[in-house]
């Protein structure tokens, strides 16, 4: 079985966000408004791989989480949270994740800190 689990991790806000601030998804039934669901209340509960899985399933997919991890899966930094809506994603150290604003002062905090590695969330154009 694959992984997009990583820890000690923060997957920062893709450098073409478009957006200045963490803001939550409107469009109902979309990825990132199940993700940002999923997330919003959940902060150090889940993994990467708990929330992939479980935004297929509340979006209508039917593979177990077997099946669905047989083939690669995108990890977060693909996340529509980190590429448009302003999000960071935070993996500690047991590879569970939190939503971090960029505007906030555990973002800056995260950003600052030597022992948390940094990877960019992809770009959303080429």
């Amino acid at each position: 079985m694959k992984t997009t689990n990583y820890r000690d991790t923060l997957v920062t806000v893709s450098p073409d966000c478009p957006v200045a601030v963490g803001t939550i998804p409107e469009k109902p039934g979309s990825v990132a408004a199940t993700q940002y669901r999923l997330l919003a209340d959940s902060a150090y509960v889940l993994t990467s791989d708990d929330l992939l899985h479980a935004s297929h399933v509340a979006r209508g997919g039917d593979k177990d989480r077997d099946t669905f991890f047989a083939k690669p899966q995108a990890c977060l930094r693909a996340s529509p949270l980190v590429k448009q809506f302003g999000w960071g994603i935070h993996h500690d150290g047991d590879g569970r994740i939190a939503l971090i604003a960029r505007e906030s002062a555990d973002y800056a905090r995260l950003l600052a800190d030597p022992t948390v590695a940094k990877t960019p969330g992809m770009r959303r154009s080429r």
